[in-house]
């Protein structure tokens, strides 16, 4: 579904992604793990087409996203969870729904898209009226989500869902990803939360300082003794 070839990408004079390819397949989660400052919310970004890739090639089921301006990329089936939610903090958590749902395909499903999203998360339903800004972390990342899910996406781009959020909190976020995935959802999760994360995802590919380091699925990543050691502390 998306593929990425050989991908640099950076902002100025800072190089972040250093050649990176990857692919997420159809009704596959996949994630990529990694430590702060790696380049992961840059993937995302570029896939996204907030900014631009330097070299390599980017394609959506085939069809290429080199020359596609970022409002655009929505209409390609992509939709993006970015860090810190980035919710519209004074207006109602159903207009926020609402905002997801702006392109036409996604209008015509609109109270079809927003019961799911309310079946998918209640206390959404609960909270409809309520002013997203005064929501708690956890609910406002629920309120992200949702919103990316009203525009009926194929592929799903989650930036670090557990940020910032408590203990028992991302307990509850990793859980609603995973029943995200068992919707058939195709997803593709950047997250520094990487025992947790690697429970979810079907793959995972680990990047540090701009490059793909080790890559497969997540019981190999789990088993891997560089991962153990840099990152579980085992």
């Amino acid at each position: 579904m998306l593929n990425l070839a050989a991908v640099s990408a950076g902002y100025g004079g800072f190089q972040a992604l250093f050649e990176v390819s990857l692919e997420v397949k159809a009704g596959e989660s996949v994630a990529v793990i990694g430590p702060n400052g790696a380049g992961k919310t840059t993937l995302l970004r570029v896939i996204s087409k907030l900014i631009d890739a330097r070299s390599g090639e980017i394609s959506m089921e085939g069809r290429p996203l080199e020359n596609v301006p970022s409002y655009e990329v929505i209409g390609y089936g992509i939709a993006h969870v970015p860090e810190n939610r980035r919710l519209f903090a004074k207006l109602s958590v159903e207009d926020n729904l609402r905002m997801g749902a702006f392109i036409p395909a996604a209008r015509a499903k609109y109270a079809e898209r927003l019961e799911f999203v309310y079946s998918l998360f209640p206390r959404m339903r609960e909270r409809r009226h309520q002013i997203a800004g005064t929501l708690s972390g956890g609910e406002q990342q629920m309120c992200a989500i949702g919103r990316a899910l009203m525009s009926g996406p194929k592929l799903l781009l989650l930036d670090e869902p557990s940020a910032g959020l408590a203990p028992v909190v991302v307990q509850s976020i990793f859980e609603l990803v995973r029943r995200i995935c068992k919707e058939g959802y195709t997803v593709l999760i950047v997250e520094q939360n990487i025992r947790q994360v690697l429970k979810v995802v079907h793959r995972a590919y680990l990047l540090e300082t701009g490059r793909i380091r080790l890559s497969g699925t997540s019981a190999e990543l789990l088993d891997s003794d560089l991962i153990k050691k840099a990152y579980l502390g085992l």
